[in-house]
This record gives structure tokens, sequence and C-alpha cells, in this order.
């Protein structure tokens, strides 16, 4: 049993890409699905579906390359069990100037940066990517 599995999803995803995979299967829970939609719709993913082995749910993503290059560089968890990160709508970092993202946990789900500055909401920071 993992402590945080936020983190799991997110390392996850980022050796599948180190490792060339074409997918990556996770565990599943409504938190990862909704993160691995999050990133599915910023172009990180290149699908995410929901299987069912018996008992058990996984999600599948499918990893994205251009050119033989990922196309996710790096994801950094940033808000952790032990140090939970929030931010006012005002103050949402930007990454490497804008060619990265961060997700927010708002009160409206989980949201980019950008999605939560138009909106003027804040919250915790789950993770920077780039």
């Amino acid at each position: 049993m993992t402590s945080d599995p936020i983190s799991d999803l997110l390392a996850t995803v980022k050796n599948g890409y180190m490792a060339h995979k074409k997918e990556v299967s996770i565990p599943y829970s409504k938190l990862k699905e909704v993160l691995a939609k999050v990133l599915y719709q910023n172009g990180y993913l290149a699908k995410v579906t929901i299987s069912e082995t018996g008992v058990r749910k996984k999600i599948k993503a499918g990893l994205k390359y251009k050119d033989k290059k990922a196309v996710l560089e790096q994801i950094i968890r940033v808000s952790k069990p032990g140090r939970r990160v929030y931010v006012k709508w005002n103050n949402i970092p930007r990454v490497l100037g804008g060619l990265g993202c961060v997700i927010l946990s708002t009160p409206f789900g989980l949201i980019t940066g950008d999605q939560a500055k138009i909106k003027k909401i804040g919250g915790e920071i789950i993770c920077k990517i780039w």
C-alpha cells in the first residue's frame, strides 16, 4: 500500500516515458482518473481508458511521442502529504515561461493553472509539468 497515490501515478507516467513504452497501467481511483484526463486534455497523454480485469479496475494511459521524442519531459510533485502547498489565483506560478502547466486541486475539481486564473480561483498545487 502506498502513502501517496498521486506521486505513484506521476512516477509511473514519467518512468514509462523514460523507458519509451507505448502504454502504462495504473491502479484505479477517481482522483487518478481525473488527473489522467487532465493530462490527456493538455496533450501529455495519447489516450486514457479504464479497463476492468476481474474485480480490479486499471487506468491504461497511452504515452505520446513526437519524432521519437517524449512529449513530456518532466513532472514534479509540488504538494506532498507532509507539506501541502496552496496558492491564491493571482499567485499561480508559470512553468517555463508558459510552456509547461501547473495542475491545481480546486473546489471545482482538478484544473490547470490557466483555467484557474480565468475563473479567479486558487487551490492546492498538485504538480508542475513540462
